[in-house]
């Protein structure tokens, strides 16, 4: 429960009330959905008959009780919809795991780093922590390598200059200039790699996800722990991955391929 309703900002106030019918699995009254947002009780009625007015909510005669109704319920379905590509996704993502039997991710850039959007952990009990929502940095991780190769070598020259190129790992590269040959031959082979640059006793590749027009929108990686596997051997799994991308990407920009065409 929120305790101080002066701090929920105006523009939450209402997904608030769909939050808490959607928890309650039941129609509800005023009074109780103010007392699981704790707003005060002219604001929540106002809010409700706004709500009643445009016809996302309907009160239930005999009990007075609000319930969603049909611009709610087509929202809600179409969220839902939304959701399936993340399930798809999912699914992918769980396939390329099992034939890898390694901890697998995609992972999209935002502004200081890589962001985990997705994961399906390896069945062996020795593993890395990496759970959805971590951030890492660009130039020592598979993923991060990846997405700086896509960049011309111009608009790269700038975000290398503002990049502190810190050691994380036995194997990170430091000196700008290695790391620059090592993106350009990224670029050439077509996916990234990380041995020991992130963390010590860790190897992981990643193959990119392009958009319609070419352009990087994430990574599908995997990594491991050199007591199971060594760089080498890890590599053979590219293929792999790039099969796996290939799919994601006609999730995420099948429909609007089609529509195009």
């Amino acid at each position: 429960m929120i305790d101080d309703s002066s701090r929920i900002p105006t523009n939450l106030r209402m997904l608030l009330i769909f939050e808490a019918l959607a928890t309650s699995g039941r129609p509800m009254t005023p009074s109780e959905l103010g007392e699981e947002i704790d707003l005060p009780k002219p604001t929540l009625h106002r809010l409700c008959t706004t709500l009643e007015d445009e016809g996302f909510l309907i009160r239930e005669h005999h009990s007075g009780r609000l319930r969603p109704a049909r611009r709610a319920r087509i929202m809600a379905t179409g969220l839902q919809t939304v959701s399936r590509l993340h399930i798809s996704r999912r699914m992918v993502l769980k396939s390329v795991a099992s034939k890898i039997e390694e901890t697998c991710n995609v992972a999209a850039p935002t502004v200081a780093g890589m962001t985990y959007l997705d994961r399906v952990d390896t069945p062996w009990p020795l593993r890395f922590q990496l759970p959805v929502g971590t951030e890492v940095p660009f130039h020592c991780t598979a993923s991060g390598k990846l997405f700086l190769a896509s960049f011309s070598d111009s608009d790269l020259t700038s975000i290398l200059d503002a990049m502190e190129l810190t050691a994380e790992a036995p194997n990170t590269i430091t000196n700008l200039s290695d790391l620059r040959s090592e993106i350009r031959t990224i670029r050439e082979a077509g996916y990234s790699w990380d041995n020991e640059e992130f963390m010590a006793g860790m190897v992981a590749f990643a193959v990119p996800v392009n958009d319609l027009e070419g352009r990087f929108s994430c990574a599908v990686a995997f990594h491991a722990p050199i007591q199971r596997i060594n760089f080498e051997d890890a590599r053979k799994f590219v293929p792999t991955l790039q099969e796996g991308a290939i799919r994601i990407h006609d999730i995420l920009f099948g429909e609007e391929k089609a529509t195009e065409e």
